[in-house]
């Protein structure tokens, strides 16, 4: 007897102004299957989970749950249908204890009275996460945890209201590869208990170890349903963007010229101490290093968004006192911070704005603003990072999380920095998109501008970069050319502690 889907979708459209988010798609999701969503920024998979998971209205088209048709009105309704959406901003409240959040709008009462029997809210907690493997403090504040701790009480969550589907929107983004794996054995628990997991991501890697099936959207349509055994890399990419990326880093030939910045003993304890290295024009210098290892910590350091203890920066064979980002920014300096939200976006204004920020004051006139500049500027980078947006005036926190990593990297090319700082400059978004990106962060390089690049995902940096730091326990354990450079050796230098240290400065 063939299985039932949880979940079918037949026909679902759904448009916003100037916007066709999802155009007939039909999709069917069983239960104990890994399905991935996939596909370019805009291409409609948060538009599609945000449809199952309550948040929005489809236009027109069908929901069958279990075989039954029905109308998902809320995010409740959704909830109790068996529907839970894991969302990349987490949900969880963080002045509440785990076990606070565990059993929020169903607390246990003693005998029945208005009083929270706190005994059976932990015991429930413990009941919750013990199948999963999971070893938090059931008294511990949300607030305290770890990203990755976090994450995991949402999962518990999701399991405790006897979700009968997990979507995961982007899940691994914030995680360390220890912590990734401890994320896909609770997803293969929850295949075996018979959970239906909704799996959405833009790394290629993942979804081909972990997933069932691979369904690919572009420009708000179905592409193809692929079974694990026929997916593979370069159909997937082809499938996604419409054509093959050929020569995916883009990366070019070019002249590296002298040193451009030097960074002497910098120290921030506890974070790093006596880091060591020099950037020369011309050049992209990657930063690896284990999660807690100390790399955001430096780049922060550099830009003047953390005071060092001691140590110096010269800029130019001069020495320079980073006190602040304003500092940093009129010496040439721009910085993609690892957090767009809390660090990168004025969320709630515009694109336009929020691109031409760095430079109101340099290209004002006469102490105002110049907008015919503002909005030249906002066209051009609007087009060359292929940014989704209904307009310039669009507000900000409306788009895509990779959307507006993109405007994140837009304000400084706007700015025309000559030393670009990028703490994981392509986390959340889509292969093309990170192809642009490349070609971007080359082009700059190529026109002598200078790069510091942390990134996480080693490929990246083995592509990209022309010689590569190791930082482990806030130390430079060594620096690799790119020639010598490969996954090995720098999780090595990443992961042991050498007696000595190589020479750091080459």
């Amino acid at each position: 007897m063939k299985t039932k889907p949880i979940v079918e979708l037949k026909n679902i459209s759904k448009s916003f102004p100037g916007v066709q988010a999802l155009k007939d798609v039909s999709l069917s999701f069983f239960p104990g299957e890994i399905h991935a969503l996939m596909g370019e920024n805009g291409a409609g998979k948060s538009t599609l989970i945000k449809i199952m998971g309550g948040v929005y209205k489809k236009d027109s088209g069908s929901i069958f749950i279990r075989g039954e048709e029905c109308e998902i009105e809320d995010v409740t309704q959704a909830q109790h249908m068996g529907i839970s959406v894991i969302h990349q901003e987490l949900s969880l409240i963080p002045d509440l204890t785990v076990m606070e959040n565990l059993s929020l709008g169903i607390e246990p009462r003693l005998g029945g009275s208005a009083f929270i029997d706190k005994a059976e809210m932990r015991s429930r907690a413990i009941k919750f996460m013990e199948p999963l493997g999971l070893r938090i403090n059931p008294g511990a504040f949300i607030r305290d945890l770890k990203t990755a701790d976090r994450q995991m009480v949402e999962i518990a969550r999701a399991v405790s209201r006897n979700a009968a589907m997990v979507i995961m929107d982007e899940p691994t983004s914030s995680l360390s590869t220890r912590e990734i794996t401890t994320l896909f054995e609770i997803i293969e628990k929850l295949k075996k208990n018979n959970v239906s997991v909704i799996y959405v991501s833009h790394i290629l890697s993942e979804v081909l170890n972990l997933a069932d099936k691979i369904t690919v959207m572009r420009d708000g349509c179905l592409i193809r349903t692929l079974d694990r055994k026929e997916a593979n890399e370069n159909v997937i990419v082809k499938s996604m963007v419409g054509r093959e990326i050929k020569d995916y880093f883009n990366k070019k030939e070019k002249e590296i010229g002298e040193v451009i910045l030097e960074v002497k003993n910098l120290t921030r304890k506890p974070h790093f101490s006596n880091v060591s290295f020099n950037l020369r024009q011309g050049e992209i210098l990657g930063i690896s290093g284990l999660v807690g290892a100390g790399r955001t910590e430096v780049i922060r350091a550099i830009f003047g968004s953390d005071r060092y203890d001691f140590g110096e920066i010269y800029l130019d064979g001069k020495e320079v006192k980073m006190n602040s980002p304003l500092q940093a920014i009129e010496l040439g300096f721009g910085f993609v911070p690892e957090d767009r939200k809390l660090q990168g976006l004025f969320l709630e204004d515009t694109v336009r704005r929020n691109i031409s920020m760095p430079s109101l004051k340099p290209t004002a006139q006469k102490g105002f603003v110049n907008s015919k500049w503002e909005l030249e500027a906002c066209k051009e980078y609007i087009q060359k990072l292929k940014i989704h947006t209904p307009s310039s005036t669009t507000v900000s926190k409306t788009l895509s999380g990779g959307n507006q990593q993109k405007i994140v990297v837009a304000k400084w090319f706007a700015a025309r920095s000559k030393i670009l700082l990028l703490d994981e400059p392509t986390r959340g978004i889509d292969v093309n998109a990170k192809s642009e990106m490349y070609s971007l962060m080359n082009n700059f390089a190529k026109e002598g501008g200078s790069i510091i690049m942390v990134s996480s995902e080693l490929p990246e940096l083995l592509g990209m970069a022309d010689r590569i730091v190791v930082i482990r326990q806030g130390k430079v354990s060594g620096i690799l050319g790119r020639e010598e450079a490969t996954e090995e050796k720098i999780m090595t230098m990443a992961s042991i502690l050498k007696n000595t240290q190589k020479e750091v400065v080459q």
